[in-house]
């Protein structure tokens, strides 16, 4: 069996490598991939918004499964465009794709199906928010509408930052704004929460907990993501439950009223308080690094699950886990998530020797002439799968010592609320 997954970051290499060990897959092609799918996939080189160049290279050479991994082709409609072609794709459709897409389309949503959420409010213009935040009890939320990458979130603490906030958004700082959230602060413990859909059936697909800020103790701007760790430490049959029967089910079954279904991965970011549920935001894909942390851990076929929903027969797979410990470190470029350098030789990466459980994701890299280079923000993840958090936090550090690449710099206290409680 012939599979294209379409991406280029640490998520892309993760589903690379649960795909290879597969026995129906022949070949595996990514889309455009990076330094790391280069070594278990072939890379190919087409830009992901020409959704007419994907859909050629898939014909051309009979490929049997689309994978899309990033929150963008999706969201831009590239699963009803390759299913108009009869192409069998994994991922949420356009409409679907609107939960992360558009955050007033969840929040609707949301008001609608009385799905938990903090309070909001939406503004048009900056002087309508402006008057609003004037008489706001801080902190407060502050988001842009669209894709930011992860970073469009403002935790405020007073006027003057969130005067700041809504300014960067309508000058254009993620894309074109037309509007802005504006949410209260909740307080709690977040927890990424996973289930996989075919349209019809639901399967939990595993818990993480990533750290978003850019510094150790959760402090600075928020990033794409500076590590994780599965399961999360919150996670329990009744708190499943109740995420289940409050959030997940009302928001398909509000999508269903608009002839929708839901066919894929979907995210749910949470805030947990006093043991109760409350969604942030949803993605409509694994979250990266989550997804690093949460595959490691999967017993059954990867493929076959993915099989399964594509034919919509999700509900005849049972879905096994490991009960080990998984931890996920990030090195990024220096100055991420503001200025960094480009193309930065990574040395030492090649002469690294993994360890069973032992896992290096490629995200921002690329190969020239058999040598690897930095080409992003995020660049490695080192994932260990271990017994105990603070061993697989311990190994990772150990790994990326090893690598010991001057214009990196990561995080050490990954898993502190965990490991360090």
């Amino acid at each position: 069996m012939k599979v294209a997954v379409i991406g280029s970051g640490g998520r892309e290499h993760a589903i690379c490598e649960a795909l290879k060990i597969s026995k129906k897959i022949d070949k595996i092609f990514c889309i455009p991939g990076n330094a790391g799918t280069d070594l278990i996939s072939f890379n190919i080189s087409i830009d992901l918004n020409d959704f007419k160049k994907i859909k050629d290279f898939v014909f051309e050479n009979n490929i049997d499964l689309v994978i899309v991994g990033p929150e963008k082709p999706l969201v831009d409609g590239i699963v009803d465009y390759l299913e108009k072609f009869n192409i069998k794709v994994f991922g949420p459709n356009k409409k679907a794709s609107q939960l992360e897409g558009s955050k007033i389309f969840t929040k609707k949503l949301c008001e609608k199906y009385k799905i938990p959420t903090a309070k909001f409010g939406f503004f048009d213009t900056f002087d309508n928010a402006k008057k609003y935040l004037d008489n706001s009890n801080y902190p407060v939320v502050i988001k842009a509408d669209g894709l930011a990458g992860g970073k469009g979130v403002y935790i405020c603490e007073n006027k003057d930052q969130s005067h700041q906030a809504i300014k960067e958004i309508f000058d254009g700082k993620f894309g074109l704004a037309n509007q802005v959230l504006i949410e209260e602060f909740l307080k709690g413990e977040e927890m990424s929460f996973f289930i996989i859909s075919d349209g019809e059936t639901i399967k939990t697909f595993g818990t993480a907990q990533d750290h978003k800020r850019v510094f150790e103790g959760d402090k600075g701007k928020n990033t794409g993501g500076m590590g994780a760790y599965s399961p999360s430490g919150l996670e329990s049959d009744q708190l499943n439950k109740k995420i289940l029967e409050k959030i997940i089910k009302p928001t398909l079954k509000g999508l269903k009223e608009q002839n929708t279904k839901f066919v894929g991965f979907l995210y749910a970011g949470l805030m947990i308080t006093n043991g109760e549920p409350f969604l942030i935001e949803y993605n409509v894909r694994m979250g990266d690094p989550e997804c690093q942390t949460i595959l490691p851990k999967l017993k059954t076929d990867f493929l076959k699950i993915i099989i399964a929903c594509v034919n919509k027969v999700l509900k005849n797979i049972n879905i096994e886990w490991n009960n080990k410990k998984s931890l996920c470190i990030v090195l990024c470029s220096k100055g991420y998530p503001e200025k960094f350098l480009n193309n930065i030789e990574i040395k030492n990466i090649s002469s690294i020797s993994l360890k069973k459980n032992e896992y290096i994701f490629h995200a921002g890299t690329k190969k020239n002439k058999s040598k690897i280079f930095s080409n992003g923000g995020r660049v490695l993840n080192f994932v260990i799968v271990s017994k105990e958090f603070n061993e697989s936090r311990n190994r990772a550090i150990d790994l990326i010592n090893k690598v010991n690449w001057p214009n990196g710099f990561f995080r050490k206290d990954i898993g502190f609320k965990i490991i360090d409680k």
